[in-house]
């Protein structure tokens, strides 16, 4: 591929997959990338992994509020649409890091320790409900199952709401796909979705305010640094990005990891025989899947950067999914090694104020799911055509239809 063949805005070749070859030219002739945009101001792209580090730790220098998370231009929204200044991944420090200390209250290591035995048995339920089958679709049946159930109990919202959370998030994400959006044109449909979520968790904190609950949710509203606390609209637009980013991603991560894992049978054969590897397999998991692509900044002063001059109020686009296979950092990036060390992926963020706060929920959710994996289904194999999200922003998979000797359930049916 040559450096003109590049095109980041055609989402059809990130579905087929075409965007890491093209990142792999962009690294090694044009790390810093300008990209015109046929109804926009055109955008940098930063696809090396240290660039991508120091964008992200200059929260000052490089905005995630002035122009939002994505390259789509938030000031195009719909009224109350724009979440600029109001959500936490598009808040800039100073009220940035209030609003994060005090939503921290619910992710602390210690309150997802109490929830960690929960999970494990959540866990080994998916699993029997496919295990007896011997073949299922991965993503909606397994991958999807584990976070929206540990979503539920976070919120302390019934299991049986948990597929609400699963049709918001993914016509938000989905707006560019016609398995989610009949209409790719129109994105009116992903506005309506966030409405209703956000809806959702305006009713869940009224209901937890007039009766308190052990619960994550209960701990937010209750949160409070000096007399300091959430207020409504905070409190339910985190509640919103919860539902989202706490699914999306640790489903697609999932799902991309478990795809490695059959490509590559012999990482999978080598977890199941030293399991004392599974920390590691998540780490290479995280990195191989690069569940959210990019995250948009704008420049609020004028720079350069490997010699190309980038101005106050320009698009930066920090690609993740580059980072993540910068030869420079990782030897023999396209191969997939559960022993990989070390392993400064970004999946996460490359550090800074916006570091995901979900990162240990997320690792945790991995870990158990691949242990339930490993240990149930060894034998787990691609059983039909491996289906992708239509999108340059969301590194998802829709669709994986797997089959597996079958096994005993490990509890009754109830």
């Amino acid at each position: 591929m040559k450096l003109e063949d590049v095109d980041l805005l055609d989402l059809d070749r990130f579905q087929r997959q075409e965007h890491h070859a093209m990142f792999e030219v962009l690294r090694a002739e044009d790390p810093v990338h300008w990209t015109e945009e046929p109804d926009g101001p055109g955008f940098w792209s930063i696809t090396k992994h240290a660039d991508l580090q120091f964008v992200n730790r200059d929260a000052v220098g490089f905005s995630a509020e002035r122009g939002g998370m994505t390259l789509f231009d938030s000031s195009n929204l719909e009224d109350g649409m724009d979440m600029r200044g109001k959500i936490l991944v598009m808040i800039d420090p100073p009220r940035h890091t209030r609003y994060r200390m005090l939503v921290n209250k619910g992710f602390t290591p210690r309150m997802i320790g109490l929830i960690e035995a929960h999970l494990g048995y959540r866990a080994e339920l998916i699993v029997d409900q496919v295990i007896e089958r011997g073949e299922c679709e991965f993503v909606t049946e397994l991958a999807a199952e584990l976070p929206l159930q540990a979503i539920a109990a976070i919120m302390g919202v019934p299991q049986e709401e948990r597929h609400l959370l699963f049709d918001w998030s993914n016509r938000m994400v989905g707006a560019d796909d016609p398995e989610y959006n009949k209409d790719p044109d129109n994105k009116g449909d992903a506005s309506v979705a966030a409405a209703e979520l956000y809806m959702f968790a305006n009713a869940l904190g009224e209901a937890r305010r007039i009766d308190p609950q052990d619960d994550i949710v209960t701990k937010l509203i209750n949160a409070e640094i000096g007399g300091d606390k959430l207020t409504s609209e905070e409190f339910e637009l985190f509640i919103l990005l919860l539902a989202v980013a706490g699914n999306e991603t640790t489903r697609n991560a999932t799902a991309h990891g478990m795809h490695a894992f059959m490509t590559y049978p012999d990482e999978f054969a080598k977890l199941q025989a030293h399991p004392e590897l599974m920390a590691s397999a998540v780490e290479e998991v995280l990195r191989w899947s690069s569940p959210v692509l990019y995250f948009r900044r704008t420049a609020t002063r004028d720079i350069e950067l490997r010699g190309k001059q980038i101005k106050d109020g320009d698009k930066i686009a920090m690609w993740h999914v580059s980072g993540n296979r910068d030869e420079e950092v990782f030897e023999d990036p396209f191969r997939f090694d559960i022993t990989r060390t070390p392993n400064d992926h970004v999946a996460f963020g490359g550090g800074g104020a916006h570091f995901c706060l979900g990162a240990n929920l997320a690792r945790l959710e991995l870990r158990l799911l691949f242990e339930q994996l490993t240990s149930r289904t060894p034998d787990m194999r691609l059983a039909g055509e491996v289906q992708r999200l239509r999108s340059n922003f969301i590194g998802g998979i829709k669709h994986i239809p797997v089959e597996f000797t079958p096994g005993p359930r490990l509890h009754p049916v109830a």
